[in-house]
């Protein structure tokens, strides 16, 4: 397989760690993910992974009703911080070099966000796992993907998701809804299309940053995306 891509910015969701469970870390589910990851970095393809914390910790769920909307997103960048960690070990368990660098100041734990020491990394062959989101409330980890998809030089951004792709309409509602193999980012903006939120979405679009939308569960899906397959939905300027 030859990879169309050189470095890619791979965002996971919380959700995708729990598996089949309603919450935490599924530790059969993570390591399915590092096999994913592995096989692709062994091409030779730089990885970057900005990984969200809604399997701990959302801002917005239930359990932050009446929270101060800062606070219960400060809460959420710690969610992302414990996944950060969980994907290293479990990385580490693979064999597979990675560092963690976090957008919070917690250098106890996780070294602090640097752009070019990020690059270094990529450059040497390991994953970097970036956590804490932006670092900044009122921001999603949609936006860090994009935002450091173009800091690093990232050539797209792979959002794994539990659908494999953008479809016309909820698949799980409609047995009509038709999947979209390639849409542009002005069309997902038009038509409402949950691909990413505003904020991110005007950033890759602005950035000329394509985004492929795949589902994470299917096996080998990362590679036919990184090798410029027809796998998911690819969005584009």
């Amino acid at each position: 397989m030859t990879p169309k891509y050189k470095r890619i910015l791979l965002k996971l969701s919380g959700e995708a760690l729990m598996g089949e469970g309603s919450f935490g870390i599924s530790r059969e589910t993570i390591e399915a993910i590092v096999a994913e990851i592995a096989a692709v970095q062994r091409l030779g393809v730089e990885i970057g992974v900005v990984i969200g914390g809604g399997n701990i910790f959302r801002g917005l769920a239930p359990g932050a009703a009446g929270m101060d909307r800062a606070t219960a997103d400060y809460m959420g960048m710690l969610a992302t911080v414990m996944n950060a960690l969980a994907l290293q070990d479990a990385m580490r368990r693979a064999g597979l070099a990675s560092r963690v660098q976090s957008a919070l100041n917690i250098e106890q734990v996780i070294e602090p966000y640097i752009r070019g020491k990020a690059i270094r990394y990529l450059e040497e062959g390991k994953v970097v796992i970036f956590a804490a989101g932006t670092g900044n409330p009122f921001f999603t980890t949609d936006t860090a993907a994009a935002l450091r998809a173009s800091e690093v030089g990232a050539e797209i951004v792979l959002k794994a998701t539990k659908v494999d792709g953008v479809y016309t309409s909820d698949p799980k509602k409609d047995a009509g809804a038709a999947r979209y193999s390639r849409i542009s980012f002005d069309e997902a903006i038009q038509r409402h299309l949950k691909v990413m939120d505003a904020t991110a979405l005007a950033l890759c679009r602005d950035q000329r940053l394509p985004v492929n939308v795949f589902s994470i569960f299917r096996s080998g899906a990362l590679g036919r995306v990184v090798a410029g397959e027809d796998e998911g939905t690819l969005v584009h300027a």
